[in-house]
C-alpha cells in the first residue's frame, strides 16, 4: 500500500465529513456556553471553599464533549472505539456539593447537544437553566434554615430561651435535647423572620443561659 492510497482511502474521507466550519462552530459555542455556565456557577456557589478550578473545568469539559461527539459522529469504527476506550476511564475526584453534579451533567450534555447540531437546543436550555439556578440558589439567605445550640441552666431558663426565640423566629423545631446534671443543651431548627441576628445577643443574656450559637444549616442534620 502506497501513500497514494493511504490518503484516498475511506476512513479518511470519512474523517472530513465534518466541515471545518461546522467544527469552529461548535467549538465556538461550546467556549461561549462553557462560560455562560461557570458565571452561573460562580453566582450560584454557596459552598465553603469556592474553587475557581472547578469552574474552569466546566468550561474545558463542555469543549471537549463536544470534540468527541464530532468524532464519534464523523465515523462508525471510530466512535466504536471511543466507547471501549471511554469503559476504561475512572475518575477519583470526591464531588463535594450536590449542586456540582448537576453543573458537570450540565456541561456534558451541551457538548452533546452542540456535536449533534441541535444550537437552538443548546441554547436555549442552557438560558432557561440558568434563570432557574440563579432564582432558585440564590434566594435570600435568613430563608434557610439554621441551627440554634443554646446551653441552659436549668429548667426554667429552658423555657424562658425556647419561648423567647420562638417569638424571635419563623419556625422552631428542637432537634435535639441533653440533660446534665447542672446544665441542659438544646439543638433547634429554626427559620429566620430575616437577616437580624440580634436575637441571638438577647437569647445569651438571659437568665440561666451560659451561651448560644447560631450556625448555618445545610439541610442534613446530624444528631
Amino acid at each position: 500500500m502506497t501513500f497514494n492510497d493511504i490518503f484516498k482511502s475511506s476512513f479518511l474521507e470519512n474523517m472530513t465529513s465534518v466541515s471545518l466550519f461546522d467544527m469552529f462552530l461548535a467549538i465556538v459555542l461550546a467556549f461561549g456556553i462553557g462560560m455562560f455556565i461557570f458565571l452561573v456557577y460562580k453566582k450560584t456557589f454557596s459552598g465553603v471553599m469556592y474553587s475557581s478550578g472547578f469552574g474552569v473545568t466546566l468550561v474545558a469539559l463542555t469543549m471537549i464533549t463536544t470534540l468527541v461527539i464530532l468524532a464519534v459522529t464523523s465515523n462508525v469504527v471510530l466512535s466504536l472505539g471511543m466507547v471501549g476506550a471511554l469503559s476504561i476511564v475512572r475518575f477519583r475526584t470526591a464531588i463535594k456539593e450536590p449542586l456540582d453534579i448537576a453543573f458537570l451533567f450540565w456541561s456534558i450534555a451541551v457538548g452533546i447537544v452542540l456535536a449533534a447540531g441541535l444550537i437552538p437546543l443548546a441554547v436555549i436550555g442552557s438560558v432557561l437553566i440558568g434563570i432557574f439556578l440563579l432564582v432558585f440558589v440564590n434566594r435570600k439567605s435568613h430563608m434557610n434554615p439554621y441551627i440554634v445550640v443554646i446551653d441552659c441552666a436549668d429548667q426554667e431558663s429552658e423555657q424562658k430561651a425556647t419561648q423567647y426565640l420562638a417569638g424571635q423566629v419563623n419556625r422552631l423545631v428542637i432537634k435535639s435535647k441533653t440533660v446534665r446534671k447542672g446544665a441542659i443543651e438544646l439543638n433547634a431548627e429554626v427559620r429566620m423572620k430575616d437577616a437580624n441576628t440580634d436575637f441571638i445577643n438577647v437569647l445569651a443574656d438571659i437568665d440561666g443561659v451560659s451561651h448560644a450559637v447560631l450556625v448555618s444549616y445545610n439541610g442534613d442534620y446530624m444528631g
